[in-house]
């Protein structure tokens, strides 16, 4: 057998094992550390380069090489130059490949690599770094051992470079995406300042019974360390319960640290809460701290945790069970001291039955739940809460108004308001906005808004029928009427049910009341 049909064999062997990396491996930095050492081996070069271009679009740097000596290899790294300049800056332009085999003969050659390495570049192969969008870069191999490169060399880094350029642009753009363990750093940084004087009964406003019920659970729940179920509509004031807990409590020196659980997948989530080993994941570079970690010894509050996801609610209920959390790409569990409380729009005993929430978490997070009542059903409390919301516009605004008058307050008195509190902050805040200076709030845009009829007339099914069909036949006349109510506006019968839109569509399908 000749040398090149070694050779030969051992490139096709190289590139099934390679293809088999890129599908298989998610750590790009060992992916890149196999595909340039096996490079080097069968191509009998003595080094191996990426080039890529800097965020600024100036420079070319060295991310990653395989040299003869490790010196070498660190100094390319601490290496850059113009993309205008040497064979790889013509290569970069014209997005072409090329195989030199003398470089002293070739006037695009850019000495300056080679006089901060200390080495001497006699032939190479430069082939571009192509993605969908441009050519990100481009990688060499540099000094044939024994002879000098050939057009089958050529051939075959090239075919290698497609499948590179995605591995490297995908890890690119999660890294921009991301800025994961320095904005982690900084979210937890800025939540450790927060203080006590900011997070007081006193943002819990009310004198109704309603209100006095919740501040009595709140004061029970303050001392123990179980797990809190916040639930009520949106815009009714959970994460002021959830603050309220821990800054009375005797956690309140150490971490109160939020995530929206609706906010983001499943993956991104795990990640998030969890933390995640360098390499478990293209574009992770370190070691990062999940919230969970973050929170250690102070509370987590787990808003809209009725929006994860199946899988997600598992890992859920393994932290919570164990008091450990393992982190992506990590085997070995870390254990953590962490308060939860969390919180929910939704009616988890209606997700449970319709099998998409887990009733051994459900359990697990409501060992002690907090039922906060809708705006509409605690309206004694509007004059104060109004009072009170008021003075923090005016301050927020920096404008001094005289109050607001009798007129406006027996609108907000008598509003459903289907966006709770947060729609009374924002309609007062408008109010102070468009208000004289040292004028009284009229809130004339409040009579514009649609008032829903305090009751919904719903006939209560009779007979001996099973409780599940006599709430579900109630449910649909109730939905029915509330739509009919605002119109069939969709968005405005939720905000007034106080569930999302979602799942009110979901409702509306189940119950064949208009198409969707």
């Amino acid at each position: 057998m000749s040398v090149r049909t070694r050779s030969d064999s051992s490139k096709f062997a190289l590139l099934l094992e390679l293809s088999r990396a890129f599908s298989s491996k998610l750590d790009l930095n060992e992916l890149l550390d196999l595909v340039l050492t096996r490079t080097k081996e069968v191509l009998n070069a003595e080094g191996v380069a990426i080039l890529l271009v800097s965020e600024d679009g100036k420079e070319f740097h060295f991310p990653v090489a395989r040299g003869a000596l490790p010196e070498v290899e660190e100094s390319l790294q601490k290496t850059r130059f113009p993309i205008a300049q040497g064979i790889a800056g013509a290569v970069l332009r014209d997005g072409k490949s090329v195989l030199i085999t003398d470089v002293s003969n070739d006037e695009r050659f850019y000495a300056g690599v080679d006089q901060n390495t200390g080495t001497q570049t006699r032939d190479l192969i430069c082939v571009p770094l192509r993605s969908e969008k441009a050519v990100i870069g481009v990688a060499e191999v540099v000094n044939c051992i024994d002879g000098t490169f050939d057009e089958q060399d050529l051939d075959f880094w090239d075919a290698l470079s497609g499948s590179l350029a995605i591995a490297l642009e995908n890890a690119q753009t999660y890294t921009k995406l991301r800025s994961s363990e320095q904005r982690l750093e900084r979210e937890v940084a800025g939540l450790k300042r927060e203080r006590v004087h900011n997070e007081r009964f006193s943002e819990i406003v009310g004198n109704s019974a309603a209100t006095k019920r919740v501040l009595d659970l709140v004061e029970s729940a303050i001392p123990s360390p179980i797990s809190v179920l916040v639930e009520g509509e949106t815009g009714v004031g959970k994460e002021l319960i959830a603050r309220a807990i821990h800054y009375n409590g005797p956690r309140k020196e150490a971490p109160f640290i939020t995530v929206n659980c609706g906010a983001m997948p499943g993956e991104l989530l795990e990640s998030e809460l969890f933390g995640s080993k360098k390499g478990s994941f293209t574009g992770s570079t370190s070691d990062r701290m999940g919230l969970f970690e973050a929170a250690n010894g102070g509370t987590i509050f787990l808003d809209e945790i009725g929006e994860t996801t199946p899988a997600m609610q598992v890992k859920l209920l393994r932290a919570l069970q164990e008091g450990e959390i393992r982190r992506v790409g990590e085997t070995t569990p870390r254990s953590v001291d962490v308060r939860v409380v969390s919180a929910t729009n939704r009616d988890l005993l209606e997700e449970i039955e319709e099998k998409r929430f887990r009733q051994d978490l459900y359990y697990r997070i409501a060992v002690f739940p907090i039922k906060v009542p809708a705006l509409r059903d605690r309206r004694e409390d509007v004059p104060q809460l109004a009072a009170h919301l008021l003075h923090k516009a005016t301050a927020r605004l920096g404008k001094s108004v005289r109050g607001i008058s009798p007129e406006a307050m027996e609108k907000l008195a008598g509003y459903s308001w289907p966006g709770n509190v947060r729609e009374l902050e924002n309609e007062l805040e408008r109010a102070v906005a468009l208000a004289q200076e040292n004028d009284l709030i009229f809130l004339p845009q409040l009579s514009e808004k649609v008032v829903a009829p305090n009751d919904v007339s719903v006939s209560v099914p009779k007979g001996d029928g099973k409780l599940r069909d006599v709430r579900q036949a109630f449910e649909r006349e109730y939905i029915s009427g509330v739509l009919q109510q605002h119109g069939g506006n969709a968005t405005k019968a939720a905000a007034a049910l106080g569930i999302t839109r979602q799942m009110l569509q979901r409702k509306i399908k189940a119950y064949g009341l208009r198409e969707i």
